[in-house]
C-alpha cells in the first residue's frame, strides 16, 4: 500500500474544509480545532521554556496561525511561519497583521533560513504526519538554523501514552489512500536522531500530564476547563545543540 504524502494529503484535506465551511471555521478545523486553547498552550509553553520578546521564532507547520496570533503582541523579534498549504499561512499572516513577519509555503522538508539565525524552531503537530526520514531531514535543517543556545521544540505521538491509542485505532479504520498520515515516534528514535545530529534532549514531557504553566483559564471544545497547568495532549520534546 502506498503511503500518503504529507503535502498532497494536507492540501486535499484543507481545501476540502475550505470548500465546505466558512473561512474561520475551516481554518480552525484545518489545524485540528480548539484554535485559541491550543495556541495559548503553545505560547505559554514557549514562555516557560525561556522565550523572550526580543528573540526569534520559526514556526514550521504554522497552519492558520494559532501560535502566531498569540505571539503577535508579545514577540518583538522576527517570526517566520512556514506551511505546506498556502491558504493557511496566508490566513495566519492576515490574522496577525504583523507586516514585519514572514509567512511562506514550505519547500518540502527544508528550512530556507540562514545558519544559526533562530532562537526557537517549533514543530507543533508536524512530525505526527511525516515519515521518520522526513522528520530526520527537518531536524537536520533545524540544527543548522538554530542559534548555539537555541531550542527546538516539537510535539509527538507515542504508544506509551494510553490516551494516544485512539488516534492509531482511527488510522487503522481509515483505509482511504489519501488520508493524512498519523505517525507515532518512540523515545529511542528521538535519542538516536539527537545523537546523530549532535543534539541533546533537554526534556520530554508526557502528553497527558499537565506541565505547561498557564496565565489564564482555558476551555476545550468538549467542555473541559483548565487552570494553572495544562497539556497539549501530544507529548513534547525539547532539543538543544549538544555541548562538547
Amino acid at each position: 500500500m502506498k503511503l500518503p504524502h504529507f503535502i498532497s494529503s494536507y492540501l486535499n484535506q484543507s481545501r476540502s474544509l475550505i470548500g465546505s465551511h466558512d473561512t474561520a471555521r475551516a481554518m480552525e478545523l484545518a489545524v485540528g480545532g480548539d484554535f485559541e486553547t491550543v495556541g495559548v498552550l503553545e505560547f505559554c509553553l514557549l514562555k516557560h521554556l525561556g522565550l523572550r520578546p526580543e528573540q526569534s521564532v520559526i514556526d514550521v507547520g504554522c497552519g492558520s496561525g494559532r501560535l502566531a496570533v498569540q505571539l503577535k503582541d508579545y514577540l518583538g523579534g522576527s517570526f517566520v511561519g512556514i506551511d505546506v498549504v498556502p491558504e493557511l499561512h496566508q490566513y495566519a499572516q492576515t490574522l496577525c497583521g504583523r507586516k514585519d513577519w514572514r509567512f511562506y509555503t514550505a519547500p518540502g522538508v527544508t528550512i530556507p533560513e540562514p545558519d544559526e539565525s533562530a532562537d526557537f524552531i517549533v514543530f507543533f503537530s508536524v512530525f505526527t504526519h511525516l515519515l521518520h526520514e522526513e522528520t530526520y531531514r527537518y531536524l537536520r535543517e533545524a540544527r543548522r538554523v538554530l542559534k548555539p543556545d537555541g531550542r527546538i521544540v516539537f510535539s509527538f505521538l507515542e504508544f506509551r501514552i494510553a490516551s494516544h491509542w485512539f488516534i492509531f485505532e482511527n488510522s487503522v479504520r481509515d483505509e482511504r489512500p489519501d488520508k493524512v498520515l498519523n505517525q507515532f515516534i518512540d523515545r529511542d528514535m528521538i535519542g538516536a536522531f539527537a545523537r546523530h545530529l549532535d543534539l541533546e534532549i533537554l526534556q520530554i514531557d508526557d502528553g497527558h500530564l499537565p506541565h505547561i504553566p498557564i496565565d489564564r483559564t482555558l476551555h476545550w471544545a468538549d467542555g473541559r476547563e483548565v487552570r494553572d497547568m495544562g497539556a497539549l495532549g501530544q507529548s513534547v520534546c525539547v532539543l538543544g545543540r549538544a555541548v562538547a
